[in-house]
């Protein structure tokens, strides 16, 4: 795609800034529908959906070049909105549901799952493509374009693929007729807990065995 595409004044619909802009602010606003709870039945489905969709921009926004902003230093974007009404709003809507457990890194060997929140997710989401956006409508394109496409790879897109999983879970539970009694008790201050002490074991252990010519497992 050339510079002269990116930084036109007026887009043509069929330019990728503005479908990758589209998407994203569509998003956004189904999102913020879906958390005001009018039709809680099709929440997941919805959300679902709308993940789904968002992983497809993030998808074309991971395939695509590099993108280098204009600008060396990211310009000021004013003060983020402020996300928690929207977080509270969906952790009341998915409740108990709300709480899931996910390898952040596949490809991390012996990694232990940790526990998310749905609604924490969709709440740090939107706070990456809001910002996005922010630089987006103030018409500096290819720093929005740059900006979605650093936190696709370095945060939303794995926080959002996650999520996907633990909705695509959930409405399979539902169609297959599938309990979900062991989720009971999962709690995120919890795993985060077994985890600390699990990782501060080893560590101790390694400490002590080291000096005493021990070596781990025996």
């Amino acid at each position: 795609m050339s510079d002269v595409m990116l930084h036109a004044t007026h887009q043509d619909p069929g330019d990728f800034a503005v479908q990758i802009a589209d998407s994203i602010e569509s998003f956004i606003v189904a999102t913020a529908e879906v958390a005001k709870g009018d039709e809680p039945d099709s929440a997941v489905p919805f959300l679902l959906l709308e993940v789904s969709q968002l992983l497809l921009t993030g998808g074309r926004l991971g395939a695509h070049e590099d993108i280098v902003p204009d600008e060396r230093y990211e310009p000021d974007t004013g003060p983020e909105p402020d996300v928690d009404e929207l977080r509270e709003r969906f952790a009341r809507l998915l409740d108990p549901v709300d709480v899931f457990s996910e390898v952040f890194d596949p490809y991390e060997p012996r990694k232990a799952p940790v526990a998310y929140r749905i609604s924490d997710n969709l709440a740090d989401i939107v706070t990456d493509l809001r910002h996005g956006l922010a630089h987006y409508r103030a018409g500096r394109t290819s720093e929005a374009l740059w900006w979605w496409q650093f936190s696709y790879f370095s945060n939303w897109g794995p926080t959002a693929s996650a999520t996907l999983r633990a909705l695509q879970s959930l409405v399979a539970h539902v169609r297959l007729d599938q309990p979900l009694e062991e989720l009971d008790g999962l709690d995120t201050d919890e795993l985060a807990e077994e985890a600390l002490a699990e990782e501060a074991g080893r560590v101790m252990a390694e400490e002590i065995a080291a000096p005493l010519g021990i070596r781990p497992g025996l």
